[in-house]
């Protein structure tokens, strides 16, 4: 998982299902910040608070729908490129404890395909990781 999308995986008697999951956090691309004509004039002030509040909520969103797809899963590894993977599970032991007893392991991973993806989780749970 990272912050674009999530690639949730479900193994059931040795088959493997696969469902993406997109995100809707915005890119952080500050506007502004131009300078006055005049030598030591004012400047305009990109408000970098209004863009991490608005994230912060939009990850939090994120995070709901992703817990309440997984809600019934019996097993939770989560693996991601970035810091993602370590805040969704910081939102789940504050948010979603019973989720949070689920989850196995949560490691940092390069960015996948599908069937990367795929072929670590079934390594990590069918062949006894757990």
């Amino acid at each position: 998982m990272d912050r674009r999308k999530a690639h949730l995986v479900t193994v059931e008697k040795g088959d493997e299902k696969i469902e993406t999951v997109i995100s809707k956090i915005e890119a952080y691309r500050p506007v502004g910040g131009s300078r006055s004509k005049t030598r030591w004039g004012p400047q305009d002030v990109v408000q970098d608070s209004k863009y991490t509040e608005r994230r912060k909520h939009q990850m939090k969103r994120y995070f709901e729908v992703l817990a309440a797809k997984i809600k019934d899963a019996e097993a939770i590894a989560i693996y991601g490129p970035g810091a993602v993977g370590f805040k969704f599970a910081e939102y789940l032991e504050k948010d979603h404890k019973s989720l949070r007893e689920k989850v196995k392991c949560v490691e940092k991973a390069d960015s996948m395909t599908a069937n990367q993806v795929k072929a670590l989780v079934r390594d990590f749970f069918v062949s006894g990781s757990l």
